[in-house]
């Protein structure tokens, strides 16, 4: 029997979810210029008293010591609207959108995709240490969720929207759509199919192009290192290595922060005032460390400032991002860690041989960020996006890959993951293409089938079939060789208990529509139609036109591609022989 198999599986939903797709990325791309101008409108209020939207950095400003002031007043008003807004408007927007796309049915609520970008503008004007591309990427996500709530679609294609959105917001502010597939593919999707992939390419596609009408063309941080001699892959391990420990610090020291703040005897909404006085005395001795910072990491990466300059304004960086972030606040990681990755780079390339200063700049940048978020092939593309630098793509990979390395081996979760870990939901980052879809019902199904008759009596079929020593508690029921549906050993039983009619026949007992599988459909269907039917046996048939029986699949049987990925796993073989070549196994 032929049986026609596809890579793949789709419907035409699909062309839906891609048409949806496009509208979100114009809608996140939107949604990027606004919390673009709140962040600036917010600026000047706080720091220069004025309304307007132009574009200003705090560290200009003139307000003397009352700059401390500032980042509590931000604080304080945001930890208002959190306490009687939404506390999803609380932490960094990455995590959030992770635990709903895995524990929320991605669903997100209207008051998140208001009052996130506003309580960003709020704390990242009044001096916060964050860039906007978390609260975007949250942002963007809950305007795809709310629109494929409005248009009642599936939790999958919920997801897929939604994480559309999310990444075609970060495009939009960073113009790097294809570091933002990758973020979706490494960070937020957890699978990797093209119902999930198509509407997020499409979307940051589009953000791609939406981008030169609202912001600068230009790429944000152009770049052009001398390609790096070979003595640089010594460099570049050690550069991977740093990088990867100064991830883990930063994330230990992260929760450490939230820990302490856990333990104050005050109510969390007064914790983002609080970490905005550590805010603005930081930013008192270092104006350059408040908001985004965009201007210090072109510095950092073009080497136009001194070491001893930047080793302070860094430490002060990560002490008030360290202290706003634990505090509950509102804010991004992406811009911290790019400005901090950047002046370990900058730090070290005095004492790294074969390359420019530059590149070191750069390649720690991505380490860094790597390292911290658990996704490698983000951070490099990412990198890449942003200086354009194509000399530095080869020392990017091995450091970045190096960092990842160290973060795996001596960190049990990322800093993306610890928050959810912490409310005890486990989050598992690797993933693999299942084994029950590579398998189909036609490769595992048995052949042999036992069937009962419709038309036998029900007492005859309880003695037969449901005694003490019976094979099996559920049998399909066949009529000319017909499958009408399936019969239980507690139905029967049911059935001779009652008052039931003495003549009562195997076919009356069937009130449900016969639930089947076809040989085409893969492993991963069969059990999701058994597990919906609370059932361990499934008959299989020709065709649901015909409806003619040819075999059965059991829960035993759908063990088999596991038991197969298993030995794969952990069955060690090696050559047995040098003249036949035969391999044997060994656990």
């Amino acid at each position: 029997m032929h049986i026609e198999k596809s890579d793949y599986a789709v419907s035409q939903r699909l062309l839906l979810l891609c048409g949806i797709a496009l509208l979100i990325g114009v809608v996140s791309t939107l949604a990027a210029d606004v919390l673009l101008l709140l962040i600036r409108f917010f600026t000047n209020l706080f720091f220069y008293q004025t309304l307007s939207l132009a574009e200003r950095s705090p560290a200009h400003h003139t307000l003397g010591a009352w700059v401390i002031v500032v980042p509590v007043l931000g604080g304080l008003i945001v930890g208002l609207m959190a306490r009687y807004g939404s506390d999803k408007i609380r932490g960094h927007g990455i995590p959030e959108a992770i635990e709903a796309v895995l524990f929320g049915k991605s669903k997100m609520s209207p008051r998140v995709a208001v009052l996130k970008p506003l309580s960003s503008g709020i704390v990242i004007g009044s001096g916060g240490p964050f860039g906007a591309e978390g609260p975007i990427i949250m942002t963007g996500g809950s305007l795809a969720s709310l629109l494929a709530q409005y248009l009642h679609l599936t939790a999958g294609e919920r997801k897929s929207l939604l994480v559309a959105g999310a990444c075609a917001g970060m495009t939009a502010i960073f113009g790097t759509p294809v570091a933002a597939v990758l973020l979706a593919i490494e960070l937020l999707l957890f699978e990797l199919r093209p119902r999930s992939l198509l509407p997020v390419a499409l979307a940051c596609a589009v953000a791609g192009f939406m981008r030169p009408f609202f912001f600068e063309a230009s790429t944000l941080f152009p770049l052009q290192t001398a390609p790096a001699g070979a003595v640089a892959l010594g460099s570049c391990l050690l550069a991977g290595l740093l990088c990867g420990a100064l991830g883990a610090a930063l994330t230990l020291a992260l929760y450490r922060t939230e820990d302490a703040f856990s333990r104050l005897p005050v109510h969390w909404m007064w914790w983002p005032a609080m970490g905005g006085l550590l805010v603005g005395i930081g930013g008192y001795f270092e104006p350059r460390a408040l908001g985004v910072g965009y201007d210090v990491i072109g510095d950092l990466l073009n080497n136009h400032l001194a070491i001893s300059v930047a080793v302070g304004l860094l430490v002060v960086k990560a002490l008030i991002w360290i202290a706003a972030l634990g505090s509950g606040t509102s804010g991004g990681v992406l811009a911290p860690l790019l400005m901090l990755g950047a002046g370990l780079g900058t730090v070290l390339a005095p004492w790294l041989p074969g390359g420019s200063p530059q590149l070191w700049a750069l390649v720690c940048m991505a380490g860094v960020l790597g390292s911290v978020l658990g996704a490698p092939l983000t951070a490099i593309v990412f990198a890449f996006g942003l200086t354009h630098d194509t000399e530095a793509l080869l020392p990017l990979l091995l450091t970045t890959a190096v960092a990842y390395g160290f973060s795996v081996l001596t960190m049990k979760r990322s800093i993306m993951t610890e928050k959810i870990a912490r409310r005890g939901l486990h989050i598992y980052r690797e993933y693999s293409v299942d084994p029950l879809e590579r398998a189909h019902v036609a490769e595992l199904m048995t052949r042999e089938v036992i069937a009962i008759d419709a038309d036998l009596p029900v007492a005859e079929a309880t003695a037969r079939y449901f005694g003490e020593h019976a094979a099996h508690r559920a049998y399909p029921v066949v009529s000319d060789g017909r499958v009408l549906g399936m019969l239980d050993r507690a139905t029967v039983r049911g059935a001779c208990a009652g008052s039931a009619p003495s003549g009562l026949r195997c076919r009356d007992l069937l009130v449900a529509q016969a639930r089947v599988l076809v040989p085409s459909q893969t492993a991963r269907a069969a059990a999701g139609s058994m597990a919906a039917s609370s059932v361990a046996r499934l008959p299989v048939v020709e065709s649901t036109a015909s409806m003619r029986l040819i075999g059965i699949v059991s829960l035993r049987d759908l063990l088999q591609p596991s038991g197969q990925v298993f030995h794969e796993e952990f069955s060690r073989e090696r050559l047995r022989g040098s003249a036949t070549g035969k391999l044997s196994a060994t656990r």
